[in-house]
């Protein structure tokens, strides 16, 4: 990579990139894994790697508090809480709409990690947490205010770094990988990923399947963020919705709501690999996958990765779900 790009240091990397033998045999091409639920903080997952550069980001500016928004099941929520207090800064995070009954999952997690969590109730987050930096800002503080996922081009430009890692690991196996399919939503790791396809070269098709987001909405998100990023790491390129890669047929009953292929694949999953997948993202991809093997789209010759992006807190506050 040309630049080094100040960082502190949250996830234990080089996360596993394993082979899944059982759930190739069970649907046809070879399948591995790259393990991005194991990069620690809390859980792990995909946002520990943007954190690293998002966090210290903060710290150059002197910021004393990280303000982020998302759902109630939030990984990323977590996560940030999770590097808040690793950093030594106050967390503060902006949930869709009202309290839950229960505290369960991803948002027991965010008080366990001593974040301070704000309902948008019917207001849109980020305007809640416009108001709350401002309020920071009122009292003498330093708010960090971190995106949606933390899909900035700053935050993506750690996925271009781990397709650096992913390589290297290819090559020490001998692999070579005709597609990567992970999932996609905010746009950030999947913005990364693409860079980092053009900075190592790799050739296999990087796959995102959305699990909320409309063709023109996701493709025109990850191409602005994947342009910025792009820039900031001196490999300038300005990518155009048509060159993203991804595919919209998985969004079932809508975002966070688990149907029966999510559950299907999570039950695959577990069952033939002891990897567990969330009912949200990775769950929503894994089934997507599958269905795409199935209907002979991913031919059964064909070596493919799966890009593990984390979640699986989540998994607690679908008891009943799970298990009716």
């Amino acid at each position: 990579m040309p630049i080094d790009l100040p960082r502190f240091h949250l996830a234990h990397l080089p996360t596993p990139l394993e082979f899944l033998p059982r759930l190739s045999r069970e649907l046809g091409p070879r399948i591995y894994v790259k393990r991005d639920d194991q990069t620690g903080l809390a859980g792990g997952g995909n946002k520990t790697r943007k954190l690293e550069f998002l966090v210290a980001d903060a710290l150059a500016q002197k910021a004393d508090v990280l303000i982020t928004v998302g759902a109630v099941q939030s990984n990323h929520c977590r996560q940030t809480a999770a590097a808040a207090a690793k950093a030594g800064l106050r967390c503060l995070l902006v949930l869709r709409g009202d309290e839950p009954k229960e505290t369960t999952g991803n948002l027991l997690l965010d008080h366990l990690l001593g974040a301070k969590v704000l309902w948008a109730g019917k207001r849109s987050r980020e305007e809640v947490m416009a108001e709350v930096a401002d309020e920071e800002r009122a009292a003498g503080r330093k708010p960090y205010p971190v995106p949606l996922g933390g899909s900035t081009p700053l935050g993506a430009a750690a996925y271009a770094l781990a397709m650096e890692e992913l390589k290297a690991q290819m090559e020490a196996q001998t692999l070579n990988f005709d597609r990567i399919l992970f999932a996609s939503s905010s746009g950030g790791t999947h913005a990364g990923l693409v860079v980092g396809q053009q900075i190592t070269g790799f050739r296999g098709e990087v796959l995102g399947v959305s699990v909320d987001e409309d063709r023109e909405t996701l493709t025109s998100t990850v191409a602005r963020i994947a342009t910025g990023t792009a820039s900031l790491l001196g490999q300038p390129r300005a990518y155009a919705p048509q060159d993203i890669s991804a595919n919209v047929d998985y969004l079932g009953a809508g975002y966070a709501i688990m149907g029966e292929p999510e559950r299907e694949a999570i039950e695959l999953f577990a069952q033939t690999e002891g990897v567990l997948v969330d009912p949200v993202y990775t769950g929503r991809a894994a089934a997507g996958m599958i269905d795409l093997i199935r209907r002979g789209v991913i031919r059964i010759g064909e070596t493919i990765l799966f890009w593990h992006t984390g979640g699986t807190p989540a998994l607690y506050a679908y008891e009943e779900q799970l298990t009716e």
